[in-house]
């Protein structure tokens, strides 16, 4: 596969883009990339560590591949490209689990779209990013036009996407593109360290979490209060909620893992 997964006992979901020299996205790989989604969603997984195997996590689109067909076969391959990769994604994104994407090395295009997508993005300090795409007269995928203004503003994101200039790590952590920045040494391991930590979390409370912020920039304040509200009614009461505060109180870790809470109701309504 050109992105392999592994789901350990923790939950803890490791997919790895693993296709050479700067893993480009081909159809095969975006194929294996949804495989994996599909099954971090059969299996529930607590939390995704997505990774890139090399030298650079992932500089997009595999332009061979693209140069090789002519102009039917390339629209219809291109189709059947990104809906793979944006399968992917919407699943990754539909779950309760946190998604922690750590990047090396060059990060273009489409890699630029999965590293926008992760909750907690951790960057070599040695990273770069261009967004590549109308330097070869191509526009956006992989969610990057809609998750791009979202992270670093629609002016910051229309100079990236338009001017392909390349921003190093310092920069990129500046504007919202990464949380935080590792040496490249320890990389993967504060990666494993967070999504390690998140998989013994409360799962059910991260997707709520999710939702809530994906949800935010398009809501209405005050219905947004009132759904936040529905939330808290929800969480308060379910066994995280009640494991969570008798740890507290019990001055010891919560145990969320043992839990196996699924997805839980929504009031429509909430005490006043």
């Amino acid at each position: 596969m050109r992105a392999s997964v592994g789901i350990g006992d923790e939950g803890l979901a490791r997919i790895e883009l693993c296709r050479g020299s700067g893993n480009p996205i081909d159809l095969a790989t975006a194929r294996s990339l949804l495989a994996a989604a599909r099954e971090c969603e059969k299996a529930r997984a607590r939390a995704v560590l997505l990774t890139g195997r090399g030298r650079s996590f992932c500089v997009g689109g595999d332009l061979k591949e693209f140069a090789e067909l002519d102009g039917e076969r390339l629209a219809g391959h291109l189709a059947e490209v990104t809906d793979a990769l944006h399968g992917a994604l919407r699943i990754l994104s539909g779950l309760d689990a946190p998604l922690v994407v750590a990047v090396q090395g060059s990060v273009a295009g489409a890699g630029l779209g999965l590293l926008a997508a992760a909750d907690v993005a951790l960057a070599a300090t040695d990273a770069g990013f261009t967004a590549a795409y109308t330097a070869i007269g191509y526009t956006p995928d992989a969610g990057v036009s809609w998750s791009l203004p979202r992270l670093v503003g629609p002016r910051r994101a229309l100079d990236l996407l338009l001017t392909n200039r390349r921003v190093g790590a310092a920069e990129a952590l500046e504007m919202g593109l990464v949380s935080r920045l590792v040496p490249p040494e320890h990389l993967y391991e504060e990666a494993e360290r967070t999504a390690g930590a998140l998989a013994r979390g409360a799962t059910a409370a991260y997707g709520a979490t999710r939702r809530l912020v994906g949800g935010a920039l398009g809501a209405d304040l005050a219905d947004h209060l009132d759904t936040e509200a529905r939330h808290l009614v929800a969480a308060a009461v379910s066994t995280e909620g009640r494991e969570g505060v008798a740890a507290f109180l019990q001055g010891r870790r919560p145990d969320f893992a043992e839990l196996g809470e699924g997805p839980r109701p929504i009031p429509d309504s909430y005490p006043t």
